[in-house]
């Protein structure tokens, strides 16, 4: 199965350039946005703006967010609307053994990722036994069973959330203490999820996944089980979003349902489309190109959320893919 077969937005013909988001150029793209990111803190600093690096380090969290959501909707075609409750299930856990005494960083994050792994693992398992808006429904009703089921913990705040004591320790060192150090391990996490996954989508499990979301019929047909790695796509995917709710709840230092919301998950998901499905760097683009809009034009209007979805309906109609998409068919236009 070719990588010249799949562009940005699906299937396109054989040797059609995909532009600077697929192919070698997504690492060349994700890697200057790191770089830019890396050099943010400098320049808050020269320009005396330090929220700046706060801004930053939210909108890398729900690009590793992104990018786990990115797995199954671009390149597995799993339109998941309760991807928020991995989201959720990480930051509570990191409430949860902060509540208990337990307040290292490395067992926090151990637990959320075993705890999303899980409960990725027994709902994707119901779940993808169902087809498209079925699909769509069921992780809907799981990921609301989560949310309802944290509304209910009255002893973690229940529906008003809770205010953690103080951000988590990395082996009894306040390395997360400032907002500095919590910058710089969110953008290595970032880093490391984009270097993982781009090395598992290039992968032979990568290749099957995407022939699985073209043709599952033919991919049994010679002999792959689509369901294993579709669910292990999910479990993987559940994971890295349980690693992404950690960070979130050290960010915000408060943890609330509301992450779990599929409000939340639809937020996700239009961050994905809005970089480009299937397309890494087009997941961490979109997550910052959604992040600023939300910022940019809550500021300009309280009716913000109207003006974006005309944004998102302009895109969709105009530019297919997606900022990746729109993107490659500049760089095309440029090199012919």
């Amino acid at each position: 199965m070719s990588e010249a077969a799949f562009d940005t937005a699906g299937r396109v013909g054989p040797g059609r350039r995909a532009g600077l988001f697929a192919g070698g150029g997504a690492t060349l793209a994700a890697g200057l946005i790191f770089l830019a990111l890396a050099l943010l803190p400098p320049v808050a600093t020269l320009i005396d703006d330090p929220f700046l690096v706060v801004t930053a380090t939210r909108i890398m969290i729900f690009a590793i967010a992104a990018l786990s959501l990115d797995l199954v909707l671009g390149y597995g075609a799993m339109v998941s609307f309760g991807h928020a409750a991995f989201l959720g299930i990480g930051a509570y856990a990191v409430a949860i053994l902060a509540a208990n005494g337990i307040d290292d960083l490395f067992l926090q994050a151990v637990a959320a990722i075993l705890a999303a792994a899980l409960f990725a693992f027994v709902t994707g398992a119901i779940s993808l036994r169902t087809k498209g808006v079925y699909f769509i429904m069921i992780t809907l009703a799981f990921g609301q069973m989560a949310y309802f089921f944290m509304v209910s913990l009255s002893a973690y705040g229940g529906d008003d959330g809770i205010t953690l004591d103080a951000r988590s320790t990395l082996f009894g060192l306040p390395v997360l203490a400032g907002d500095l150090g919590l910058f710089y391990l969110v953008l290595a996490v970032l880093v490391v999820a984009f270097a993982g996954l781009r090395a598992l989508t290039l992968s032979r499990f990568g290749r099957v996944l995407r022939g699985t979301r073209e043709n599952p019929v033919r991919m049994q047909a010679i002999g792959f089980a689509p369901f294993r790695y579709q669910l292990t796509a999910y479990v993987i995917a559940g994971a890295l979003a349980g690693v992404a709710g950690v960070l979130l709840a050290n960010q915000a230092e408060f943890v609330s349902p509301a992450y779990m919301s599929w409000q939340r998950s639809g937020e996700l998901i239009v961050m994905v489309v809005l970089g480009g499905m299937g397309t890494l760097a087009g997941a961490i683009g979109g997550a910052i190109a959604f992040m600023l809009l939300e910022d940019w034009l809550a500021l300009a209007s309280e009716h913000w959320k109207l003006g974006l979805g005309l944004l998102l309906v302009l895109l969709v109609l105009f530019s297919r893919g997606g900022i990746a998409g729109a993107i490659g068919r500049l760089a095309g236009r440029s090199e012919a």
